[in-house]
């Protein structure tokens, strides 16, 4: 018994050191971005007048973020969601060999993606120009999220009795997909999208090279102003980034719980099927 109480003492201890190693350096930034002078500590006063500098220059950077960061989780949906079904209902070695190259995107460094995309697309009329181009490098880097979270979900039921079973009640494809399938996988579409969402709206290495002096995002608004600004403007973006982040890492972390294992039809929803059945 003592044993144990010593075992997770250290590994508690552990787990503070790490927190502490890599919280910290996070607070310090905040910490600089609410200070009058950063190098004279919080003796110098606290302030809101750095943050206030950043919100008045660059909350173009933060609308447009939010605004590509939504896009993306609109397309990645319409995309992941009906290509993890297939995935998941297709055996075929064809089909791993699908889900690996979803994911090769992800292992490519993504200045390489960038590159591969404007000498593919750059070209194409005012397409380079628009926050369309960075949306689309995003949907290439998160799509495999969005994919490997529905799977996930997927491989947990039984999707092929389900699916018998309203078939057997005279539900077609449409009905199958939109009152089984979705509601079976929510638990990993809502993951997946919150994933996308965070991921988005922090990437940095392809939104560099795809933005142009219009089309900057929060990240590279970010490195503008630890580049050629003062310390504390950086720092004050920077706290900005977290307000808007740590709320979704939150919500990605209270949805992302243990799934039980249901597998059974929503009694009202079998209703319905089988009055539409009998009305057609």
């Amino acid at each position: 018994m003592a044993y144990r109480k010593i075992l997770f003492g250290m590994q508690l201890g552990l787990c503070v050191l790490v927190c502490v190693f890599l919280i910290l350096p996070m607070g310090l930034s905040v910490i600089a971005g609410l200070t009058n002078n950063y190098f004279v500590g919080l003796d110098s006063g606290l302030t809101l007048r750095w943050v206030l500098e950043v919100w008045g220059g660059y909350h173009d950077t933060i609308f447009r973020s939010v605004w590509i960061a939504l896009a993306c989780v609109f397309v990645t949906l319409i995309i992941g969601v009906p290509a993890a079904y297939v995935l998941h209902r297709s055996p075929q070695r064809l089909a791993r060999w699908l889900e690996e190259l979803l994911v090769l995107p992800i292992a490519v460094p993504g200045l390489a993606t960038a590159l591969a995309l404007i000498a593919m697309y750059g070209g194409w009329g005012n397409l380079r120009s628009s926050w369309l181009f960075i949306l689309i490098g995003h949907v290439l880097f998160t799509l495999p999220f969005m994919v490997r979270s529905v799977l996930a979900v997927l491989g947990g039921i039984d999707l092929h009795t389900l699916e018998e079973g309203g078939a057997s009640l005279g539900a077609n494809f449409t009905q199958r997909f939109f009152h089984i399938v979705l509601p079976n996988c929510r638990q990993g579409i809502l993951a997946g999208a919150l994933m996308v969402l965070t991921l988005s709206m922090g990437e940095f290495n392809m939104t560099w090279l795809l933005h142009t002096p219009f089309t900057k995002t929060l990240p590279v608004g970010l490195a503008d102003a630890y580049a050629s600004l003062r310390l504390e403007v950086g720092s004050a973006y920077t706290l900005l980034f977290f307000l808007m982040i740590v709320p979704l890492l939150l919500l990605m972390q209270a949805i992302a719980q243990p799934r039980q294992k249901k597998f059974e039809l929503v009694e009202d929803e079998v209703v319905i099927l089988l009055s539409e059945s009998a009305k057609s």
